[in-house]
């Protein structure tokens, strides 16, 4: 054992403060806190209405086709997989990609670490919705972009206020962050409303990155629009995985693309970058890449279209059910994704300080997890997720409605 006297007085090394967020501002860290506050000798089961995976339900399965594919371990390279999913995107683009504008990834979680990463400069901020998924903030700050936000309307279907992004962006500002299909708000923005998304970046200078997770996981009477249809008038890049539509979260396969039919990316050096970052990381799984063809290419439309229908039917029980709760409003009705926000009115309630105490005494009391709406930046509301079997979705209402009326202050 060394000496301790020739141990440095300050090391000149710590851990980054931005890896340690608060446990109320991640999803994962909320739900633990959440689950630890269940109420042990309720007998009822557990229903988790706070966390979009619907794997663990019997009621939801991945296709045979997916399930075939991974038993194989075939000797493939990544190339036919980037192959795959270039030609699985090209197909509702106006321009054909190639497998050079694809980078697969563990999952779309490291496709937006790996392009926050590239776009980290000393002054640098990039511009975040509201309410947002929670880790594109603190993977934003964590590689040392400030973040700025702009708004989401929820009386005009959760539409980006592009007053708002015109607002807060400055000089400094890199690109602008999209989620759509909406997490966590469940709405589907339309082809007009993203044309002038990219009209609006364009002018800022801007590029867009688009998480596109829950792309054509749709019900309502907005169809899915790829963001990379509008590549021609501003860069974009896209950020996509199998996890959702395919209901295999855990299989880490995903995919960093970029649209940009004019040029604009690899003449400021952000291929070059990008291919950088990604050959430091660690790649996906080599049999899923193997795979990827075949589930890509294999996958029956009728397999998505059960997914659709279950889910459009979980969503609009829920969304049906949370009108007779009281003190709760959901501003519109969800048409695509896994989750919807609802309104909390905490100024009926006796007893209850904010939307995250009102998560802990519902977990204690109920057995229900809700995620409260700090945990997407959208304090004294609530997310809901949705991608649960039927009778759970029915039961957990039920149960969210009966804790409600309990806590309603008296007349």
């Amino acid at each position: 054992m060394e000496n301790n006297s020739t141990l440095p007085k300050k090391w000149g090394f710590r851990g980054n403060s931005e890896l340690k967020p608060e446990r109320e501002t991640t999803i994962r860290g909320a739900v633990t806190l959440l689950q630890s506050n269940i109420n042990q000798s309720d007998n009822r089961p557990v229903i988790s209405m706070s966390h979009s995976q619907p794997s663990v339900f019997p009621y939801f399965n991945t296709t045979q086709i997916a399930a075939d594919a991974v038993g194989y371990c075939p000797t493939v390279g990544i190339l036919p997989a980037r192959r795959a999913v270039a030609e699985y995107l090209s197909q509702e683009l106006p321009y054909k990609l190639s497998p050079d504008d694809v980078f697969l990834t563990m999952g779309c979680k490291q496709a937006a670490q790996s392009i926050l990463q590239v776009l980290a400069g000393s002054k640098s901020n990039i511009l975040l919705p509201k309410p947002t998924f929670p880790y594109y903030d603190l993977f934003a700050r964590s590689s040392n972009l400030e973040v700025r936000h702009f708004d989401l309307l929820p009386e005009k279907d959760w539409e980006i206020d592009l007053d708002s992004v015109v607002a807060v962006a400055d000089e400094n500002t890199v690109a602008m962050f999209i989620i759509n299909p909406g997490n966590p708000c469940g709405n589907v923005f339309t082809y007009q409303h993203l044309k002038k998304v990219a009209e609006t970046a364009r002018k800022l200078g801007i590029l867009v990155l688009s998480d596109e997770v829950y792309g054509h996981l749709t019900f309502g009477k907005n169809p899915f629009v790829p963001m990379g249809v509008f590549g021609s008038i501003t860069p974009v890049i896209t950020l996509g995985s199998i996890s959702k539509m395919w209901i295999v979260p855990g299989w880490r396969i995903g995919w960093l693309v970029t649209h940009d039919p004019n040029g604009i990316l690899k003449e400021h050096g952000i291929i070059e970058s990008i291919k950088g970052y990604i050959d430091m990381s660690s790649e996906p799984p080599s049999f899923i890449q193997g795979a990827l063809p075949d589930i890509l290419s294999k996958t029956k439309e009728d397999f998505f279209s059960k997914i659709v229908n279950i889910i459009k039917e979980t969503a609009n029980s829920c969304y049906e059910a949370i009108k007779d709760v009281p003190g709760l409003t959901c501003p519109t009705e969800p048409e695509g994704s896994m989750c919807l926000m609802a309104k909390l009115d905490l100024s009926v309630f006796e007893g209850i300080k904010d939307d995250f105490d009102f998560c802990l005494m519902l977990a204690k009391e109920e057995s229900v997890i809700i995620l409260p709406g700090i945990c997407v930046g959208y304090e004294g509301w609530l997310r809901i997720t949705f991608a649960i079997d039927p009778s759970s979705v029915q039961d957990g209402i039920k149960r969210l409605k009966a804790f409600c009326e309990r806590h309603f202050k008296k007349a």
